[in-house]
Parts: structure tokens; sequence; C-alpha cells
């Protein structure tokens, strides 16, 4: 019985934050205690706390303490651990953590659990004897400030915030938006990169493939009183900064929060790291001074609105991506219906003699080619979406060469569908059977040829 409550005791306490092993001294003057807690719904999330080997200022035995929340995606508690270490360094006791694998996916997330998981983890650092609950707050990343002003509208345990990066947009605009971006530099030109912004968008909202596309973080930062220090890089590609900021600077302007400073940092990227290419790469670099300024933010934050540091270059319009996408699956449908009941015509029915010559040919290759460009198309833009349009190949002519390709398929299939059309139009020898047969086709031509014009393959 003793040994069974030493374990239900040792379990109790994992839950509520213990360290799960103990702490030891890193190399670089600092100790690592590996912890867990316990998030919303009960999930128990894993997590390191880093503090300064070095004893605390004269006159103080407490530390200011933050919680570092992650960007999109679940990479892990080690792709925070460079910025992480560089505030322990600093001074800051500073715990960053796994995220949460349940309840968040490429198709599922919601802000606000993820927010009662970082307070969570601001509960397990205001436990600690050696941090002070008065200088307590949230670092964020990227989408980690989505969820930063909803955990700190909720409990006054956080007393100041840290973005890095923050969107001001709605998460679908923002996405459209980085689309362009990283196409334009590719090279790509034309129809593509507003397909990618809006149709393709939409679709995926449609088909409910885009978690929290349509979230607004506007309300939230409405709503802060914390001090706020919001950090954009003068080479940010992603979070549309210059909007971004003029957003969540009116927005805390709006909710009377004067204590926030705007800060652009020059020569940095997305995520504040050094750059070899104009923002557009993801070095594992921090700046030489990283940490400096916010450590000596937090130390004292000031009472009036700031703007300080670089200036963010003009922008391009964030893209308009409302709207309805039926219009675009209802011809989708209809063209695969046409399609779908000239195959099955033919195989219900003894074939008696069909259309020969040039039609029989144009009907042939019409049927070849539209779900070939169709299915093409599909794979393509899923890819880009998958990766965020960051890896469009080869370019040629302003276009991608796949996305060249599928333009020239669709020409084809265009000039295959006239070929059907024609023939249909000047269809007095052939059958009753035949005609409606053919009928059927030639409307799933001229379907496609509405279809390729709204994706883009027919437009320059």
């Amino acid at each position: 019985m003793r040994r069974l409550g030493t374990a239900l005791l040792i379990t109790a306490l994992l839950l509520l934050g213990a360290p799960a092993a103990p702490a030891h001294s890193a190399p670089d003057g600092f100790t690592a205690t590996e912890v867990s807690f316990t998030g919303n719904g009960g999930v128990v999330l894993h997590g390191t706390v880093l503090t300064p080997a070095a004893a605390p200022p004269a006159g103080t035995t407490r530390r200011p303490g933050i919680v570092m929340l992650e960007g999109a995606g679940n990479r892990g508690r080690s792709y925070l651990r460079p910025e992480a270490e560089a505030y322990a360094r600093h001074g800051i006791v500073t715990l960053f953590y796994d995220k949460r694998s349940v309840g968040y996916s490429l198709l599922h997330r919601d802000y606000s659990v993820l927010a009662d998981d970082a307070l969570a983890g601001i509960r397990l650092l205001r436990d600690r004897p050696d941090v002070d609950p008065a200088r307590l707050g949230l670092w964020a990343l990227s989408e980690g400030a989505f969820v930063a002003p909803i955990a700190a509208n909720r409990s006054t345990d956080v007393t100041f915030l840290i973005t890095v990066g923050a969107v001001g947009t709605t998460v679908a605009a923002q996405t459209a938006w980085a689309y362009g971006t990283y196409l334009r530099h590719a090279g790509v030109r034309g129809s593509m990169p507003r397909i990618m912004q809006t149709t393709a968008v939409r679709a995926t909202i449609a088909m409910g493939l885009f978690a929290e596309a349509g979230f607004d973080p506007v309300p939230a930062w409405q709503q802060v009183r914390q001090p706020v220090l919001a950090q954009w890089g003068q080479l940010d590609r992603d979070s549309v900064p210059r909007r971004s900021s003029e957003l969540i600077g009116a927005a805390l302007d709006h909710g009377g929060n004067t204590r926030h400073t705007i800060r652009v940092v020059a020569g940095t990227n997305h995520n504040l790291h050094r750059t070899a290419h104009d923002g557009f790469d993801r070095l594992p670099v921090l700046p030489a001074d990283y940490a400096d300024y916010e450590t000596a933010w937090i130390a004292d934050p000031p009472y009036d609105a700031a703007m300080v540091g670089a200036v963010l270059a003009d922008e391009p319009a964030v893209p308009v991506v409302t709207g309805s996408t039926w219009a675009y699956f209802g011809v989708a449908l209809a063209m695969v219906g046409a399609f779908a009941g000239y195959l099955l015509a033919g195989v219900g029915r003894r074939i008696r003699g069909g259309v020969r010559g040039r039609s029989s040919r144009a009907a042939r290759w019409l049927v070849a080619l539209a779900p070939v460009t169709v299915a093409g198309t599909c794979v393509v833009m899923l890819f880009l979406l998958a990766t965020a349009a960051k890896v469009p190949g080869p370019v040629i002519l302003g276009r991608p060469l796949v996305w060249l390709a599928l333009q020239l398929l669709a020409v084809a299939t265009v000039a295959a569908a006239v070929g059907v059309a024609a023939t249909w139009r000047h269809r007095g020898g052939l059958g009753p059977a035949e005609r409606i047969r053919l009928g059927l086709l030639t409307a799933g031509g001229a379907l496609f040829v509405v279809w390729a014009v709204q994706w883009g393959l027919l437009l320059p």
C-alpha cells in the first residue's frame, strides 16, 4: 500500500507540473529542468525550464519569467530552444514546451484550447520560488500570437506580452498574402498567384481543409490591458508585417492600452533570425544582440505607446478571400457528371457503329485530356498549398514548369472540345442514342472551358 500511495503521489505531482527529471546544469551557464504540466482537457504537456545558473541581482531572489508559444505546426520544443537559451542567458526563467498533438493538427486547431495550455505553463512558473509573479509573461511567435492575447485576457497572472511576427489580419487573408509574396519572389507571374490567393484558398475553406481560416485576432487584442511588445522583422515575408502592425496597434489603442511598443528589427526575417536571402529563408541564427532589447523592456515597460526600430516597406494589398465557392464546385460536378454520362452510355449499349473519323478522334482526345488536366491541376494545387507556395519548382516564361504544362494541356483539351462540338452540331448522320451521348460530351467540353477559366488555366 505504501508503494501504491507513493506512486499516486508522484503521479499527482507530475500532473501538477512537478519536474519530470532532475535539474542539470547546461554548458552555457543555465540550468535545464524537464517538466510536465496539465493543459486543456487533461492533456499532459512536456517542456523544459531554463534557469540562469548565476545568482539573481542583489536585493532579490526572484527573476522574470516567460512562457514561450510556438508558431504554426508542431515542430517540438527544440525549435524554440535557441530563443529560450538567449533569454535564460539574460537572466530570465524560460519555459518552452511541446505543443499538444491531441486536438491540434493540420485540419483542426482551436486557439482557445491552446490559450488554456499557455496559462497552465504560466501557473507552473508562477509557483516556482525563483520566479517573480509580477514579471511573468508570454512570448509568442507567429501563430502563437493568435493565442497569447486570448490567454492574457483570461488571467491577470500574465503581466506582459512579447510577440514576434504577429498577424493582424484573418488567418486566410494572411495565408493568401504570403502565397503571393513567395510566388512573386520565385518569379511567378500571370494568373497563378491570383488563383492561389483566391480560388485555391476559398476551395480549401469550403472543403473544410483550412483550420481557423476566418479567425480574426483584432477583437482579442482590443481587450488586452497588459504591456505589449509587438515585434516584426523588417524582412518578414509571412505575417503581412506593415498591415498587421497597424491593425494590432490600432486595436490596442481602441481598447485604451497605451503601454505598447511596436518594434521593427532591421535585417531579420519572420522569426527575428538573421537572413541570407532577403527574409525568404529560415536560418537558425540569432542576431548577436538577440533579447537585449526585450530584457530591458521587461524590466521597465514604457507607459506610452511607441514605435521603434526600422521602417517597414510598403507591401502588396491583402487579398480578399471571402465569397462563395459553390459556383466552382457546381461547374466541376456538372462537368464530371457529363463525362461520366458519356462513358456510361457507351458501356450500357452495344456499339453498332459510332462516330467515325475526325469526330471520333476528337472525342477520344477530349475524354483522355480533360481528366488528366483536372487531376493534374488538383495535385499541383494541393502540393502548393501543402508547401505554402514556397516550392513552385522551375519557372519558365513566368510560370512554374508544371503549371505551363497544365496550361498547354488545357488548350489541347479545348481544341478537342471544339472538334466534338462541331461534330455534334452537324449530327444529322448520327442515331438518337449517339446524338445524346455526343451531346453529353459536348456539354462536358463546354463546362471544362468554364472550369479552366475559373482556375486560370486559360488565362495569361
